[in-house]
């Protein structure tokens, strides 16, 4: 499958045009003055799967979840939340929404307990039942034992938990995670996983945005990548990364300059350019059969080419993510969606 097949996998809407859907987006667009930073972005997320938007600081995945929460006005297209309209119902749409941000929305100065007892409160919860969700939630989200501490003494994991156990104290039954784990470290990050998880099995949608890779390939059930405000893929982990080969042969040239020759070698013996990625001298080559390495490393050898180290794998996301844009996810693009929105 070439790359502008890749493009276009799993893209279309859904035989069903959209009325079964946790979120049926078209053609979103988000202007911030002048500068278009969400651009014609479709999305149809399925209920009860972890769906993943994945893509650099500044692509436009916030601001695109912004606009589906009701906290950013959509400026063209239309979008539905289990067959609402988000414009036209905002107040139907905040009922069925959670909405975990990438900064820790709970004030220090209270308990985790009093945090969450007062988010039931603000939401129109009768006091009682706020203090009982508040306590089941505090259980749910392993934090009982700190409850009563104040969040000055939390960890960064332990105050993204509890920021996610506030999305859900009205229970409701999608969930957008912006970013959840930024910042975190690997084990915690693990845990929060597993939270994700959990609440995909309770009966919850997800619509999780992330820059990180592996993020998006331990969790995601579909992912649609997005770059400079655009989609530029959608397909679940395996269809993206089967479609740049069923391998990835990686090369580090001992000589970077060598570069120019090195490509010329795969399109010769493959009939197609490999990636290059940032770090200088490095090539990933995508292959349809494994064995297919061998050819190429016979023929950069006979061309005089000179290699550090080799290795052949199955694709990740990255190689998917650099035959697309050409760039690594970590890109910070100043003049990017959500930095546009920051900015304003």
């Amino acid at each position: 499958m070439s790359i502008t097949e890749l493009g276009r996998l799993g893209g279309g809407p859904p035989s069903d045009g959209g009325t079964d859907l946790a979120v049926h987006a078209e053609g979103l667009v988000k202007t911030f003055s002048g500068h278009r930073a969400v651009d014609g972005i479709d999305l149809h997320v399925r209920p009860g799967e972890i769906f993943g938007v994945l893509g650099p600081n500044g692509a436009g995945k916030t601001t695109t979840l912004r606009m589906l929460a009701t906290l950013l006005k959509i400026d063209a297209g239309r979008a539905e939340i289990f067959g609402v309209d988000v414009a036209a119902n905002p107040h139907m749409i905040r009922q069925l929404v959670g909405v975990t941000g990438q900064y820790a929305s709970v004030d220090e100065n209270l308990t985790a307990r009093e945090n969450l007892w007062l988010f039931g409160r603000l939401q129109g919860i009768a006091a009682p039942r706020a203090r009982r969700i508040a306590g089941e939630l505090l259980g749910q989200f392993g934090l009982e034992a700190a409850a009563d501490k104040p969040i000055a003494q939390f960890s960064g994991g332990m105050r993204r938990r509890l920021d996610l156990a506030a999305s859900l104290i009205t229970r409701p039954p999608l969930i957008f995670l912006d970013e959840p784990t930024t910042g975190l470290d690997p084990r915690t990050r693990g845990q929060m996983w597993d939270t994700i998880r959990g609440l995909v099995a309770d009966g919850c949608t997800v619509l999780l945005t992330t820059q990180y890779l592996d993020e998006a390939d331990q969790l995601a059930d579909r992912v649609a990548v997005i770059d400079h405000g655009r989609k530029v893929a959608e397909g679940t982990p395996d269809e993206l990364k089967t479609a740049v080969g069923n391998s990835a042969l990686q090369l580090l040239l001992a000589r970077p300059e060598e570069v120019p020759v090195a490509v010329e070698v795969v399109r010769r013996v493959l009939g197609s350019d490999p990636v290059l990625s940032p770090e200088q001298g490095r090539l990933n080559v995508a292959l349809d059969q494994a064995d297919l390495a061998a050819d190429v490393l016979i023929a950069l050898r006979t061309a005089g080419v000179s290699i550090s180290s080799v290795s052949v794998a199955k694709p990740s996301l990255d190689e998917v993510f650099l035959a697309l844009t050409g760039h690594e996810t970590d890109r910070n693009d100043e003049t990017g969606a959500d930095l546009a929105e920051e900015n304003r």
